[in-house]
């Protein structure tokens, strides 16, 4: 088989490394991809954000399968142009996408389909969500209504707070657009679990679950990124809570997305708040997550190419994944800045040195390849992972692995996994 990733970053990367280990893959393409996924794929360039562009890859490539790994493809409508040609395509319709790229229509579909999530108030002007914070407890969550890269969720602790944010989100000066709907939450206490599942439509494979670190800074303050880091063990979620959360989160997503004629198949990524009533669901994702991908691919030990074929055929109630026993740790290695302004063009170094520790797996996220050299090329820069029987080992490695590389102003948090040793002790 040929297979044809669509991206450009860390999750893409493992998805490759994980594509290319199957024996029925004899190459993996991926557009338009970075310096490091070079190493398992054959890249091809492409504009991710120009639908024209993409259905030219695809068409001059081939692919037996493609799996689109961003989520702004599939608000384009990549996976219905491909579908519309007969083509094998993992991930959903820009119509089921909609779970992700539309905060106030996945909000209104919970309420429908009765899926346990916050409370909360849509509004469409600046006017309305000053007065809706009336409504509210503080703190309070605000979020952009559509895509904003994960930069689009404010936590507000004061009233000030949270009207300065409303008026920014409106006005453009937080994310550079002009905001024309917002969703008000009440905030929701206890701690989050990305739980992944894939989907044919009808029947759902779940993923082992992983907990990401959002914050840029150590005990989780500062500004939102996508993701600084993750951790995945067996010990985060008992046998009857994962299927708790199947039956009642999961489940009546898939069920209910097929009700209103708007089937999902790929990657349900559910965000959880496990708070003292129960999981609620914080977000949902049309696609894997970054870096959770990392984490969960070091530690999937079945076919994932059968598994996306499987999904795309809407053949999965056959499909069981299995998974290493233990634990799996990603810490990410960003550039000084982000989630704000920050330079590129950095040389790496240690790659190798990293690269050779058991157990260790470095993706890249945002790196080119330039005369024999790694040069860092976005905000996310690296995701040292790695494996092991216990979550202490995997965190020694990933931090291991995470030490030998050095670049300019590079930055990373040493406290992933805090919240799980902490309870541990």
């Amino acid at each position: 088989m040929k297979v044809l990733v669509i991206g450009s970053g860390g999750r893409e990367h493992a998805l490759a490394w994980s594509l290319s280990k199957s024996p029925r893959v004899n190459e993996v393409v991926c557009a338009p991809g970075n310096g490091g996924i070079a190493q398992v794929a054959r890249l091809a360039p492409a504009s991710q954000k120009d639908l024209n562009d993409l259905l030219r890859v695809v068409a001059a490539e081939g692919p037996d399968l493609t799996v689109v790994g961003p989520e702004a493809p599939l608000a384009l409508g990549l996976v219905d142009e491909l579908r519309r040609r007969g083509l094998l395509v993992f991930g959903p319709t820009r119509a089921a996408a909609m779970l992700e790229t539309s905060k106030s229509f996945a909000k209104r579909f919970m309420q429908r389909h009765k899926v346990p999530t916050a409370n909360y108030a849509v509004c469409t002007t600046q006017e309305e969500a000053l007065a809706s914070l009336d409504l509210f407890h503080l703190p309070v969550v605000i979020k952009a209504d559509g895509l904003a890269a994960g930069k689009g969720v404010l936590i507000c602790q004061t009233k000030k707070e949270a009207q300065e944010g409303i008026q920014g989100l409106f006005n453009g000066k937080l994310l550079g657009t002009m905001e024309t709907s917002v969703v008000i939450e009440e905030f929701l206490e206890g701690e989050e679990l990305s739980f992944l599942v894939l989907s044919d439509g009808k029947h759902v494979a779940p993923l082992v679950p992983a907990q990401d670190h959002k914050r840029i800074g150590e005990g989780d303050t500062g500004p939102n990124t996508g993701g600084m880091g993750v951790y995945s063990t067996d010990a985060m979620l008992d046998p009857q809570m994962r299927d708790w959360i199947l039956h009642h989160i999961v489940q009546p997503t898939i069920d209910g997305m097929a009700a209103e004629d708007t089937p999902f198949a790929g990657v349900l990524y559910c965000g959880l708040m496990m708070t003292a009533r129960g999981p609620m669901v914080l977000e949902y994702n049309a696609r894997f997550g970054d870096p959770e991908t990392q984490a969960i691919l070091v530690r999937l030990e079945s076919d994932l190419v059968e598994a996306l074929e499987a999904s795309a055929k809407g053949q999965l109630s056959d499909t069981e994944l299995r998974w290493k026993p233990g634990a799996s740790a990603c810490v990410v290695a960003a550039s000084e800045g982000y989630p704000g302004s920050y330079t590129t063009g950095h040389r790496i170094t240690g790659l190798e040195e990293a690269a050779q520790i058991p157990g260790v797996q470095v993706f890249h996220a945002g790196t080119t390849f330039s005369e024999g050299r790694y040069l860092t090329n976005g905000g996310r820069v690296l995701a040292v992972t790695a494996a092991a029987d216990t979550l202490e080992n995997a965190l020694g490695l990933a931090y291991e692995g995470i030490e030998k590389i050095h670049f300019e102003g590079m930055y990373y948090r040493r406290d992933i996994g805090h919240r799980a040793l902490k309870n541990k002790k």
